[in-house]
């Protein structure tokens, strides 16, 4: 079948500047969200031998994290869109047999019915243009009793991790439209009412969403300031606006550096962290 529209936007989008971007930055990015998605793992609470689905997988971090739960006897498939970002999961999962990917588009992709355990995601979900018909698929790629772990952004204005860059550097930036509220994108699941009535409009039951505040970030002002001018809100304006990047440098590296602790930047984050069940 064709792929929605949007969906084809954001295949185009990952394997484009954005996927080598974070292909490039893996590390930093890694170090940023892999404590917002602990967690989530231990909601999944997988037992050794399980098959799971790890949606969005990006760079597989999440991924190995997963395999180093259910074990040798288990086994993970790691599902993304953007080619770059799962070269380098390949390449990190050398010597991880239980460990495999595929490069496909979750909301369509005809997964083996009712052959996994469980499914996960950090902030892997969020970009679906049908996101009910999108976990319906992966609903039915459940085996009954199967579970549903997933990790997504709060509203812009909880999560300065995200908006902290822009917002230092607004005076020297063109408007910003606001995200469209469910829109596919970072911020789409922000309303905890629309996740939970997609999730049930999908089959699922036993749904879970509870607030998660923590500090997110880990690293250095440099480094911090290397990902704030190439991903998130900022980054996308100055590949629009690139020769703004040398003006906002400044005012962005002040505000990273009065949020350091001991030499790391460290930022205010709101997540979501959703379960839910196969009936």
């Amino acid at each position: 079948m064709d792929k929605p529209a949007q969906n084809a936007d954001q295949i185009a989008y990952w394997n484009d500047a954005a996927g080598q971007t974070w292909a490039d930055l893996q590390d930093d990015l890694d170090r940023q969200i892999e404590p917002l998605g602990r967690a989530v793992l231990d909601a999944l609470a997988l037992k050794p031998g399980e098959r799971v689905l790890d949606i969005g997988c990006g760079c597989g971090e999440s991924t190995l994290a997963l395999a180093g739960q259910v074990g040798p006897t288990g086994a993970v498939l790691g599902v993304d869109i953007s080619q770059p970002m799962l070269a380098v999961g390949r390449a990190r999962a050398a010597g991880a047999p239980q460990v495999a990917y595929q490069e496909a588009d979750a909301q369509v992709y005809p997964f083996e019915p009712a052959s996994f355990e469980a499914a996960h995601s950090r902030f892997g979900v969020m970009f679906f243009v049908d996101p009910a018909a999108a976990f319906a698929n992966l609903r039915a790629a459940l085996k009954p009793g199967g579970r549903l772990a997933f990790l997504c952004w709060r509203s812009p204005a909880e999560n300065p991790i995200m908006t902290l860059p822009a917002q230092a550097a607004q005076k020297h930036l063109p408007p910003m439209e606001p995200p469209v509220p469910g829109a596919p994108g970072p911020f789409a699941f922000a309303d905890r009412d629309r996740v939970e009535a997609i999730l049930r409009t999908a089959g699922f039951a036993d749904i879970s969403i509870v607030p998660q505040d923590m500090p997110g970030g880990g690293n250095t002002v440099e480094a911090a300031l290397g990902l704030a001018l190439r991903v998130g809100p900022l980054g996308r304006v100055l590949r629009e606006h690139p020769h703004l990047r040398d003006v906002v440098v400044d005012d962005i590296t002040a505000a990273f550096a009065a949020r350091a602790v001991d030499g790391r930047v460290a930022l205010p984050s709101a997540t979501w962290i959703v379960t839910a069940r196969v009936p």
